[in-house]
């Protein structure tokens, strides 16, 4: 006989059941991430939790989107770039209140809090992802699908990838379809100018991250971000294996032996980092070339060929690793091959980019030479 004290007991029990049996009951659809990995998800996303690149789930989901993001590494935003995150906070209603889930880079990625927020999709960059491995099976068996993203390496394919996979989670295939063929248009139009222009010799640059001042030797890069960007713009990369890992600090001496064309100084809208090279919504060209100046004045680098011609330049760091980093790789094209790309605008690229992708309207300063 079937009492009322076994039919609660069911009904707790049902309660009880992990958050995997209840998913496996309701309607799902299969989204291809950045690593061609095929993941499961609800066929309605109503809870989503972000670790990285911000801006593009911002470009690609809309402000709407972010009704639906219960979580997010807000330190990789907030604190690594707190000027744009100031911009973004009056134009989505939920950012100020959003709950932080740590991050993988300064080993503070709270598992508990993510599953805690029980979301239906955890976009994760393809570096967290990495570092969550040993991870990775507790967020599963909480029954958390993990898409991966990935605009660091640099990769044409998976830009595309995770842009798509962005816009099938959320909804907006067609808006990410549109911002897909928007870069491979971009990419391939660079690629094709720099072919035309066939340079003979390899134009040699240095990359530098300018958050400490000119009297700390900041992270240069190999084979991903700015490094990965000077070879496909068919440059030298004067860091190219001559560093521990993908990043970190190239000895000065071989700046000097190695004497650049060109040398572009990371920037950005650092807090408490006083000497940094100063890029971003809310900064003057006077400013970025004033904070870029004692990069110039190192000793030795008076007598650099980019120094003496010129050539010394501040990017925003931010424009590395994004679906709108085609912005930065014309700005740096355009300095090393001025004839190919003399028709080419980079900085109205990006004010076009914001006008019809981005809620946060374009100003400020993102690429500038010393000169």
């Amino acid at each position: 006989m079937i009492t009322r004290r076994s039919l609660l007991a069911g009904a707790a029990g049902l309660a009880a059941l992990p958050v995997l049996s209840r998913r496996a009951r309701a309607a799902t659809r299969t989204v291809v991430d950045a690593l061609g990995r095929k993941v499961d998800v609800p066929a309605k996303v109503e809870r989503v939790v972000v670790n990285f690149n911000f801006e593009e789930f911002t470009a690609v989901s809309g402000v709407d989107g972010w009704k639906r993001v219960v979580g997010m590494s807000r330190s990789l935003w907030e604190g690594w770039r707190p000027a744009i995150f100031a911009k973004y906070t009056p134009i989505i209603p939920n950012l100020a209140a959003m709950p932080e889930i740590g991050n993988t880079d300064e080993n503070s990625f709270n598992v508990e809090a993510v599953i805690a927020l029980k979301p239906d999709v955890l976009f994760l960059a393809e570096w967290g992802w990495k570092a969550l491995e040993t991870q990775r099976a507790q967020l599963e068996a909480a029954g958390v699908p993990i898409v991966v993203v990935d605009y660091n390496a640099q990769l044409l394919d998976r830009h595309l990838a995770s842009t798509r996979a962005i816009g099938a989670v959320m909804g907006a295939e067609a808006r990410a379809e549109e911002l897909a063929k928007l870069y491979e248009t971009r990419y391939r139009d660079i690629m094709d100018r720099i072919a035309a222009a066939a340079p003979k010799v390899k134009p040699k640059i240095h990359f530098e991250l300018g958050r400490d001042g000119a009297e700390k030797i900041g992270n240069s890069y190999s084979g991903t971000m700015w490094g990965k960007i000077a070879t496909l713009l068919g440059a030298e990369n004067i860091a190219e294996g001559k560093l521990p890992g993908p990043w970190g600090p190239l000895n000065p001496e071989m700046v000097l032996a190695a004497d650049p064309d060109f040398i572009f100084i990371a920037g950005s809208s650092w807090v408490n980092r006083p000497n940094a090279v100063k890029t971003g919504y809310d900064t003057d060209l006077a400013t970025t070339r004033r904070t870029l100046a004692p990069y110039a004045a190192r000793p030795g680098w008076a007598g650099l060929k980019a120094v003496k011609s010129g050539e010394i330049h501040a990017i925003e760091h931010g424009l590395a690793r994004t679906l709108f980093d085609y912005v930065a790789m014309q700005y740096i094209a355009k300095r090393l091959y001025p004839a190919a790309f003399a028709d080419v605008d980079p900085v109205k690229s990006f004010a076009e980019y914001h006008a019809k992708y981005l809620p946060a309207p374009f100003s400020g300063v993102w690429m500038a030479s010393l000169a």
